[in-house]
């Protein structure tokens, strides 16, 4: 049996396979409540640290989460880690339940990462989908290691390596902005991001790839470069187009290791990662990591 509550779903059985949820409850559970303070009391005896979902009664959820403990949820400063602190997520179904789970597969606040913004630098906001989505793999390229940029232009993912010291071929049929083009280690060329081809390119520590495509060329072209073995890493996002095209999540979804995900970033979008092997070393924790007040 499914329910809908705003943008929650609901389903019986155990957790399934949702590559479009922005954050999966884990272990929901109706708790039957009198009054604010009971709910919030009910909320604090599983863990500390809540963050509410508001489709409705949003005065009372407010007032809910008032009485709860603050939950410091500061921008990340990239790169870094996600919070390790467990993070529980709660709604009201009625004036009376709570719809809880103390755990979620996303450790944001209903799925959503805040980064510290530059204040100048990046040619569009693009950079902050692939800030996301590597905070996501728990990986990033390191200095010197060699980056394909595919359908880079304006540069904005070009110009998010470029600063972690990587060394990037952009290609696209249009030309990067300065602030991307001009960065120590950046190399462009004007051209079809998909005739990079591993027989006479690579090899590669990442590759990724913001094309505007149907999914099943992008799929042909990162299989044929996941066939040559001269790739290490990938970040894709897969672009559909009506209700079409979406066949081809279970191909990008066999590939060992990898995954896919909706970021809050993404639009009618998935985005498809493999982490480097062996994994990048760990950054150090972040001002971002939830503590108590």
């Amino acid at each position: 049996m499914q329910s809908v509550y705003g943008r929650v779903v609901t389903a019986d059985g155990p957790p399934q396979t949702s590559h479009w949820a922005q954050n999966v409850w884990l272990a929901p559970r109706i708790l039957e409540i009198r009054s604010v303070k009971d709910a919030a009391r009910q909320l604090r005896s599983i863990q500390r640290n809540w963050v509410s979902y508001s489709f409705h009664l949003h005065r009372r959820a407010e007032l809910i989460q008032g009485e709860l403990p603050h939950v410091s949820a500061k921008p990340l400063e990239f790169p870094a880690r996600p919070p390790s602190s467990p993070l529980g997520s709660w709604t009201l179904l009625d004036a009376e339940h709570v719809l809880a789970s103390p755990a979620c597969s996303s450790p944001f606040p209903n799925g959503v990462p805040r980064f510290v913004e530059p204040l100048e630098g990046p040619p569009n906001l693009a950079y902050l989908k692939l800030w996301e989505a590597l905070t996501l793999l728990g990986a990033h390229p390191a200095p010197g290691e060699r980056c394909l940029d595919a359908g880079s232009a304006p540069g904005g993912w070009t110009w998010a390596l470029a600063r972690l010291g990587a060394r990037v071929l952009s290609v696209d049929r249009a030309p990067l902005a300065p602030a991307a083009a001009q960065l120590t280690g950046v190399e462009h060329r004007q051209g079809n991001a998909f005739q990079v081809r591993p027989r006479d390119s690579g090899p590669f520590d990442w590759i990724f790839s913001d094309v505007v495509c149907y999914p099943e060329r992008l799929w042909t072209w990162v299989e044929e470069w996941l066939g040559a073995g001269k790739a290490g890493a990938f970040v894709c996002t897969l672009k559909f187009q009506g209700d079409e095209h979406y066949g081809v999540i279970s191909q990008f979804a066999s590939v060992p290791g990898s995954r896919l995900v909706h970021l809050s970033s993404n639009k009618h979008e998935l985005t498809w990662m493999r982490p480097p092997d062996p994994p990048l070393q760990e950054t150090a924790p972040s001002p971002g990591d939830r503590s108590p007040d």
